[in-house]
C-alpha cells in the first residue's frame, strides 16, 4: 500500500496530476478542492495517498490530510458511493464539510456533489454517522502519519502536504472532554460540528462551552 507519495509537479489535467519520483511519474487523481490548491508545475508536492487495486487497473488517489483520506475510504464503503462520487464529495465540501454534514445528518449538503443523488446522500449520512467522532479526532496532522509505505523523492528540504488546513484540533479535543462527561459519542460529534459550523475558529472551551449548551436539555 502507498500511503503517501512526494516528488516534482510535472503536469496536471483535468482531474489528476503527474507527480515524478526519481525520474519514475505517478499517476494521481485528486479532487477539484485539492486539485485547486496545488502549486505551480515543476515544484515539490506531497499527497497523502490511497491506492484502489481493480481487476484490470491501479489507481492513485491523493489527498491533503489523512482526515480527507479517511473519509475517501469510509464514503466508498457505502453502497452507491464509488471513488468518483467519493471525489466529487470531498472536492464539493472539502473533508471538514464533510465531518459536519456526516455527524449532523446534512444529507442535502453530500447531495450537492456531481452524481450524488438525495437516496444516495441520505444512505452516506446514516451509515456514517457512527464513525464521525473517530474520524473528526484524527486532526490529519503530519505527526499521524501511517505506517503505509513511502514513496518520496530526495529533495534538500522537508516536503510538507500541500494547501488544505489542518483540522481543528479543538475539535477532537472538545470530543474527548464530551466523552468523559458522559455524552454518547453521535451525540457529542453533532453538538461539535454544529458549534464549528457557526463559528470555526472556536477555541476548545469555547468549543466545548457552546457544544454544551446545544447538548443541554431543550424546555
Amino acid at each position: 500500500m502507498i500511503g503517501r507519495i512526494a516528488g516534482q509537479l510535472a503536469y496536471r489535467a483535468t482531474d489528476h496530476v503527474l507527480i515524478d519520483v526519481r525520474g519514475v511519474g505517478y499517476i494521481v487523481y485528486v479532487s477539484d478542492r485539492v486539485m485547486a490548491g496545488l502549486p505551480a508545475n515543476g515544484t515539490h508536492v506531497a499527497l497523502y495517498t490511497d491506492l484502489l487495486v481493480r481487476e484490470d487497473n491501479l489507481q492513485l488517489f491523493g489527498f491533503t490530510t489523512l482526515v480527507e483520506k479517511e473519509w475517501h475510504r469510509l464514503l466508498m464503503s457505502v453502497q452507491g458511493i464509488g471513488a468518483k462520487a467519493s471525489m466529487a464529495i470531498l472536492g464539493t465540501i472539502g473533508a471538514d464539510g464533510v465531518s459536519r454534514a456526516i455527524a449532523l445528518g446534512d444529507w442535502n449538503a453530500i447531495a450537492k456533489a456531481k452524481g450524488v443523488g438525495p437516496k444516495t446522500a441520505q444512505r452516506v449520512a446514516i451509515e456514517l454517522k457512527d464513525k464521525a467522532p473517530s474520524v473528526m479526532a484524527m486532526g490529519g496532522t503530519m505527526a499521524e502519519a501511517t505506517g503505509d509505505a513511502l514513496i518520496e523523492v530526495d529533495a534538500p528540504a522537508p516536503v510538507q502536504p500541500t494547501v488544505a488546513p489542518r483540522a481543528n484540533p479543538a475539535q477532537s479535543e472538545a470530543l474527548s472532554a464530551l466523552g468523559n462527561l458522559g455524552y454518547a459519542p453521535g451525540d457529542a460529534a453533532s453538538a461539535v460540528a454544529e458549534a464549528t459550523g457557526a463559528d470555526p475558529d472556536l477555541d476548545t472551551p469555547a468549543l466545548i462551552r457552546a457544544a454544551l449548551k446545544l447538548l443541554a436539555p431543550k424546555g
